[in-house]
């Protein structure tokens, strides 16, 4: 598996208020984002490194060469500087968090 992704970093039910003190803790925002069935945002690349949960539903995610499925409760990190991908594969709305140091 992937070093980039963490399976079940916690367990579902994911808790928002949770995991924020956690990444705050090491360093990181948290912020949430609610995409309908098919949304993607393709070629991201940012300057800081950023953390990804997901809350709800299932992500298909690439960042750079690595490609995975992330389900509830999966944390990923993306590096600084690394292009990064995701799509929302479930029927219904995904929730991720998201956050930079």
């Amino acid at each position: 598996m992937s070093d980039l992704l963490t399976k079940g970093y916690v367990s579902a039910p994911v808790d928002q208020a949770a995991v924020a003190a956690d990444w705050a803790v090491r360093g990181y925002s948290c912020g949430l984002f609610v995409d309908p069935p098919g949304q993607e945002w393709n070629d991201f690349v940012h300057g800081v490194n950023e953390l990804v949960m997901v809350a709800q539903g299932r992500l298909e995610m690439s960042v750079g060469d690595q490609s995975f499925i992330a389900e509830e409760g999966d944390e990923i990190f993306i590096p600084k500087g690394a292009v990064h991908s995701l799509k929302n594969i479930s029927s219904g709305i995904t929730k991720w968090l998201y956050g930079y140091d």
